[in-house]
């Protein structure tokens, strides 16, 4: 029996998954690593943490399984990372990560200088989670360390280094820097020259599946598994994950509701939004390409609900204990809308569609019948309104809806996946696997090890959509309703709520 391995370099910790030739899932291994935050708004993690968490992960992998039938190995993790290498390949700083806020001028200064230029070529607008802004901040805060630099890779490539002796990196992840010519799935001379960044600095740039180089002897003893087993160059988390779910041809979307929410859909000819609302990214997919909506507090708004109810009764001296399961048994007790009952799910600003960090979350229409099961049901339905602001972007620029694939915590509630298929009014799956990116990379190790043809075929052999929930007319009727309330809400609180921010901001400092 072949086996084929996904490594995912996550934010909490790191993944490896052995799956089958038929894709049954037929080993795990786990390895963890802590978040830093040295000062508010900064996140940070020590790149030797990935690799020492990426051995744990293998050696519990290789424990459980034959590794002697390893075929290959697909790479994926956390996007937008900034890793910074000097002339021998050491570690300068610890990495900045994909929700690090600190380069709010650096953002704007590449807007001011190269708007026009991101749009076009990277076909997103400078945000500050990417990694292109990181890099500027280094040289604006740390010159000396900045001095140093000879190689910035994202965290996935930091390991694919370490196992492999070779630095590369794949389109999927690239174009989360801000430095890739998307179209041309090269990186952008202009760009590099614009914000002042050497070229020599970026890896080679493959595509997905292609070959980046084997597994090192002296590491393969360490990991447990044989030396020279083929590392494909794989894809960022969000288009690994998109492999995984069988996300690879038009009309198919996929919905992610975890801590953030991800609207994920794949399409061979971008046409970007030309405000940035949407990211335009390629796909990990050879010559295609994906858009992708992103929601900062999806699942998140669900748990904030929770912790609070949960921290209430502790001081009330209840001690009842809220949880997910029965949040969404109360919300199921509630009508459609929730008795006019509106939640704005924007507890840590917006991206898509606003691309909004003052913004923050609200409640609207309370009154004195109101209770627990409405404000839950609310806040579930104001996180679908928001994931169906992307998909009202991606109709917008022509792209075929015709089914949704439901992943994350939220496609295991059934309200919450009925609630999707009756606010997007499409038929709402789920994927058989749940394994998520780890998955994916796996289906690329398949690929690069030859025996798939294409990632076609493996996600043909390997990926099902199942129990299909379909959309109810009447509660699509109501919900409509609903869902042109609630984005009218946005611009006609924007002003006061950018005010109490912006006051907020002032009495901390």
């Amino acid at each position: 029996m072949a086996i084929y391995v996904g490594i995912d370099v996550g934010t909490q910790g790191t993944r490896a998954l052995a799956i089958s030739e038929q894709g049954e899932v037929i080993g795990v291994g786990n390895g963890s690593h802590e978040l830093h935050t040295p000062h508010p708004g900064w996140t940070e993690q020590n790149p030797e943490e990935w690799w020492r968490a990426t051995c744990a992960a293998m050696q519990e992998l290789s424990s459980k399984i034959d590794s002697s039938a390893i075929r290959g190995i697909g790479m994926t993790g956390q996007m937008h990372g900034s890793v910074f290498l000097d002339k021998s390949v050491t570690v300068i700083r610890p990495a900045l990560l994909w929700n690090d806020q600190r380069t709010d001028k650096e953002t704007n200064w590449m807007d001011q200088v190269a708007r026009q230029e991101l749009l076009d070529i990277a076909f997103n607008p400078a945000i500050t989670g990417f990694q292109a802004p990181k890099i500027v901040w280094l040289r604006n805060n740390e010159p000396k360390h900045y001095e140093r630099i000879r190689s910035v890779l994202l965290p996935k490539d930091y390991i694919r280094l370490k196992l492999t002796g070779e630095m590369a990196t794949d389109v999927a992840d690239a174009s989360g820097t801000l430095l890739l010519d998307v179209s041309g799935r090269q990186w952008s001379p202009v760009l590099l020259e614009k914000f002042g960044i050497d070229p020599t600095w970026m890896p080679p740039v493959y595509e997905g599946p292609h070959l980046t180089g084997k597994v090192l002897p002296d590491v393969a003893r360490v990991l447990g598994i044989p030396k020279d087993i083929p590392v494909a160059a794989g894809g960022g988390d969000n288009s690994a994950a998109a492999i995984g779910t069988g996300i690879i041809e038009s009309g198919v979307i996929s919905s992610s509701i975890g801590t953030s929410g991800v609207v994920f859909a794949h399409t061979e000819n971008p046409i970007p939004d030309p405000f940035g609302r949407l990211h335009t990214m390629c796909h990990s997919v050879p010559n295609a390409y994906h858009y992708m909506g992103v929601i900062l507090s999806a699942g998140m708004s669900l748990q904030w609900l929770r912790n609070l109810l949960n921290e209430s009764s502790g001081e009330s001296g209840v001690g009842k204990n809220h949880s997910y399961e029965g949040l969404t048994e109360s919300a199921a007790k509630a009508p459609v809308g929730s008795e006019g009952l509106i939640f704005l799910p924007y507890l840590t600003g917006e991206r898509s569609p606003h691309l909004d960090p003052a913004i923050r979350a609200g409640f609207v229409g309370l009154n004195v019948r109101h209770g627990l099961r409405h404000i839950s049901r609310a806040v579930m339905e104001g996180v679908t309104f928001a994931m169906r602001d992307s998909l009202e972007l991606m109709k917008h620029l022509g792209l075929p809806l015709d089914r949704i694939v439901a992943t994350g915590g939220g496609a295991r509630s059934h309200l919450w996946r009925q609630m999707q298929a009756d606010v997007y009014g499409l038929p709402v799956f789920q994927s058989k696997s749940e394994e998520g990116p780890a998955y994916g990379a796996a289906l690329l190790g398949g690929v690069v090890a030859g025996d798939f043809k294409s990632i076609t075929e493996s996600v043909g052999a390997c990926v099902d959509h199942v129990d299909p929930v379909y959309p109810e007319s009447a509660q699509c009727r109501s919900y409509e309703e609903y869902y042109q309330v609630y984005r009218d809400l946005y611009s006609g609180l924007r002003d006061p709520m950018h005010t109490l921010t912006k006051m907020v901001l002032e009495e901390e400092h």
